[in-house]
């Protein structure tokens, strides 16, 4: 059985002879090992070093395993402690486990028995340390502080979302497309007092509508064919933290009742049950669709749309916020070279230039992906012109949204609603239903028109 050399184990027995048997095992094995003859020499030495594991026998004088580990765990939350119990002891062992033990093994034990105990223990301790680790990571990259932008719009709309993530209010945030909507929702989450919880997030327009019921409110054993065990869903994964539920514009009509009683009750019933459960979770919802409008047509609740408006946040388009570009370039160039490893590339200022002049119908989303595209792409020391794709540094004479600059001699209908559809669709990297949606016809009659103009190739 391999072990990391580096671990440390602190040993507590007063048998001095399981103890040195303990003792000679686990450093063959490869772990630096500690010893006390009883509870108040263990937690004297616990005190005054590092250590990955404990191990305690739960009879010892002075101080028991029991009392030693409710010291330790006082101390120390995150170490785990495993206690050696002697025949007829599992009440006792059982007691320990609920004061936060991680394992215990009944006498006697085999060598293979402990190692195995103590592996198990220092891989979930490695684990949780991981995930702590990670947590504040993203605590600390989420914040709201850390959304770029400094143009008026910007800095309004990062004052509004400052002042909510202090409390616990819905929020409805709006948005087209790549504004940035989801990190909006988690520098809610992560500079609000939920931010040690859970942010679970749900897309409403992947999920099929048959499903989506089960998936947000689970389900109970045999409720459904495939419900082989009961089941939690989002809103109960969520207790005590955000659910973040994105295109809420997709939410079926059928299902939005209980939507609203969530909201109105904190509490949600699983599916094949009739017995509500209370849940504590805040709901975030953002969408890119007019939902004012949805409620006017009849296809979303209009008090489901206030309950979830109770404060509006309204990102505004990149285009309306020309002077976040060099910052918003500047940021995703730093993170395109660290990620992909060229930390000697540039950036020249006629690049930054002519970026700010684009109007990215794609939005931020669409800025950073072309970053990194020039990054990657990159073979000189420096990003120049010769980077920048030929839709922003050769643009065609636009005035107004929908006049060109039409030349002297005759010009091909056909060839300038090709040219049309080549440069969307390569704004929109040859995605056909947002080139569809970009230039306001289905994607069956894209598909028509790109095969009409020989581009399907």
């Amino acid at each position: 059985m391999k072990a990391n050399r580096q671990k440390t184990i602190l040993l507590a027995d007063d048998d001095v002879n399981l103890r040195r048997v303990l003792e000679f095992q686990l450093t063959e094995t490869g772990y630096q090992v500690w010893t006390a003859q009883d509870g108040a020499e263990a937690f004297e030495i616990f005190a005054q070093n590092d250590f990955d594991c404990v191990i305690t026998d739960l009879r010892m004088p002075k101080l028991s395993g029991l009392e030693l580990l409710g010291k330790i765990k006082t101390e120390n939350s995150e170490i785990p402690v495993i206690v050696i119990t002697a025949f007829g002891e599992v009440e006792t062992a059982v007691t320990a486990m609920k004061a936060g033990a991680f394992d215990y093994i009944n006498k006697p034990f085999n060598r293979d028995e402990i190692l195995l105990t103590l592996e198990r223990a220092l891989n979930f301790s490695e684990t949780k340390s991981e995930n702590r680790q990670l947590r504040e990571l993203v605590d600390k990259e989420f914040r709201i502080e850390n959304v770029i932008g400094d143009s008026p719009q910007m800095r309004a709309v990062l004052n509004l979302v400052g002042r909510v993530s202090r409390s616990d209010a819905t929020v409805l945030i709006t948005g087209e497309s790549g504004t940035g909507k989801e990190l909006i929702a988690k520098g809610i989450h992560f500079s609000g007092k939920r931010r040690g919880q859970p942010l679970i997030p749900i897309n409403c327009a992947a999920i099929p509508e048959t499903l989506i019921e089960a998936e947000l409110f689970g389900y109970k054993r045999g409720s459904f064919t495939g419900a082989n065990l009961d089941t939690k869903g989002k809103f109960e994964n969520a207790t005590g933290g955000t659910l973040f539920l994105d295109e809420i514009s997709q939410m079926p009509l059928a299902l939005q009742p209980k939507l609203l009683r969530v909201l109105q009750e904190q509490e949600i019933t699983r599916l094949g049950e009739s017995e509500p459960r209370k849940i504590d979770v805040r709901i975030i919802a953002a969408t890119n669709q007019n939902l004012e409008k949805m409620v006017e047509q009849g296809t979303f609740r209009e008090d489901l749309y206030f309950r979830l408006a109770v404060v509006p946040v309204s990102i505004p388009p990149l285009r309306t916020c020309r002077e976040d570009i060099p910052l918003l370039v500047n940021h995703f160039f730093r993170r395109a070279v660290e990620k992909h490893g060229f930390e000697n590339l540039k950036i020249t200022r006629e690049v930054v230039n002519i970026l700010s002049n684009y109007l990215f119908p794609g939005n931020v989303r669409e800025l950073e992906n072309l970053i990194e595209r020039m990054v990657v792409l990159s073979d000189e020391n420096s990003l120049t012109l010769d980077d920048v794709p030929d839709f922003i540094s050769q643009p065609l004479q636009l005035f107004g949204s929908v006049k060109f600059e039409l030349p002297a001699e005759n010009i091909s209908l056909d060839e300038v609603e090709r040219e049309i559809i080549r440069y969307a669709l390569d704004m929109h990297n040859g995605n056909q239903s947002q080139t569809a949606r970009y230039l306001g016809i289905t994607r069956s009659a894209l598909i028509y028109r790109m095969q009409k103009s020989g581009l399907d190739e």
